[in-house]
């Protein structure tokens, strides 16, 4: 009998964490899921981590490589960073358009506005810390942080993943200059190694239910406490906030990237769905970028039929700066803890949360939590008290699992839009039949 599909183990996985999270909350086991079943949602987390830096170095030096000519990278590169600029500009009007439309930020009473403030103040303070010391650093700060001093230092730490991507660049393209004959020892070991890393992928993914079923269950039990009905009257209490961000977020997952995957990419968006779906539950369960590429790179290679030599550069490079998701959510988080403190947000400010949001988005790390951080920044450039942010620490684990999942629907629509444009696309050679290729 054939195996269930990736995406129905994954979500069978998803539903049963859930399941087992609210039960553990009601009888008393909170405990035993912390202590017992918990870690190994971490060590599934870790087993991802663990081979991104790997992954993303060889799968650019040997993407890279493959081009065989500057002009092609050069090409490609510009389509890639164009169409990546243009969607996340699109998420940030995007995001301000239905919050001033929704005006969720008014529904708040200045008592429950305090209440959380109280409740949250120390990650607050925690939070705005960390955007202070982005916030002193200079106006190029952003291109030093590209550039390491020590490549190796670099790969021991995801957050520097851009770092990693520049020493791959420089990489791939030293290869491409010096003679075929001499770099061809060189472009085989790579591209046995990043074969070596495509297995471990399979077998990773293997775990992937039992992965997403302690992730879930873990973050039930954390997000309930001793008391479920806390939760609940705490998500309900801010469920317009929420709703407004998830309706920001439906629309580029079902209106803007069906229109540039059918237009541009010229493929059936339910065929797009179905093959990135595993890929989609993932970022779901992990909430980071960075850890879905594996699973980003293999659908987009085997089921959509996007050829390596798009999936290494494009891909890469999104989960780092495209952050579609993120930036809507900013947008419309800046402006709702705004309406929340009566402040009316002239045009020229919120232009400047586009551009803030934008730039900020393309920094945060592809890590769970990291656009919190940027947030502050965003609001210290609009003059929105900071301490509002305490108003939309409850919900955001939920809505960082949402964005997420945007944004590598947006690393893929683009690889497909440039792939297409490029004639790199062939008919998926894989039946969607399990876990492993056939």
């Amino acid at each position: 009998m054939k195996k269930l599909a990736l995406h129905w183990q994954i979500l069978i996985g998803m539903a049963l964490g859930v399941a087992w999270g609210v039960s553990a909350s009601s009888f008393g086991l909170i405990g035993f899921t912390t202590d017992w079943i918990k870690p190994f949602g971490t060590i599934f987390i870790n087993l991802l981590k663990l081979i991104a830096v790997p992954l993303v170095l060889v799968s650019l030096i040997t993407g890279v490589a493959s081009l065989s000519d500057i002009s092609k990278l050069s090409r490609i590169g510009s389509k890639t960073i164009g169409l990546y600029l243009m969607t996340t500009v699109l998420a940030v009007v995007l995001g301000l358009t239905i919050v001033n439309i929704a005006e969720p930020g008014k529904a708040f009473s200045p008592e429950k506005r305090e209440e959380f403030k109280a409740q949250y103040a120390a990650a607050t303070t925690e939070r705005s810390s960390d955007a202070e010391e982005v916030k002193q650093q200079g106006p190029l700060q952003a291109l030093i942080d590209i550039v390491p001093d020590n490549v190796f230092l670099s790969m021991t730490d995801n957050s520097k993943m851009l770092q990693v991507i520049f020493f791959a660049l420089l990489f791939g393209i030293a290869l491409i200059l010096i003679p075929f004959e001499k770099a061809a020892p060189v472009n085989a070991f790579f591209e046995g190694v990043n074969l070596i890393i495509l297995k471990m992928v399979d077998i990773i993914m293997m775990a992937a239910p039992y992965g997403v079923f302690a992730l879930l269950a873990g973050l039930v039990v954390e997000f309930a406490g001793d008391d479920p009905g806390a939760a609940l009257e705490l998500l309900l209490v801010l469920g317009y906030y929420c709703i407004v961000v998830t309706i920001g977020l439906a629309i580029m997952m079902f209106v803007v990237y069906p229109i540039l995957v059918t237009t541009l990419g010229k493929t059936n968006y339910m065929d797009f769905f179905k093959g990135i779906f595993p890929a989609q539950m993932l970022a779901l369960s992990t909430s980071s970028s960075a850890a879905t590429l594996p699973v980003t790179m293999e659908r987009c290679e085997e089921r959509l039929g996007i050829n390596r030599e798009i999936t290494s550069f494009v891909l890469p490079l999104g989960a780092t700066i495209n952050m579609d998701g993120t930036s809507l959510y900013q947008a419309v988080a800046a402006v709702f803890i705004a309406q929340a403190y009566g402040m009316d947000l002239s045009l020229a400010t919120q232009a400047g949360i586009v551009l803030t949001a934008t730039l900020a988005s393309i920094g945060a790390a592809a890590v769970p939590g990291a656009g919190v951080v940027m947030l502050v920044i965003v609001l210290q450039q609009a003059g929105i008290p900071i301490e509002g942010i305490a108003l939309i620490l409850a919900p955001d684990r939920i809505l960082d699992m949402l964005r997420t999942t945007v944004n590598i629907t947006g690393d893929a629509t683009v690889a497909m839009v440039v792939a297409r444009t490029e004639g790199q696309l062939h008919p998926p050679v894989l039946e969607d039949i399990g876990i492993t290729k056939s």
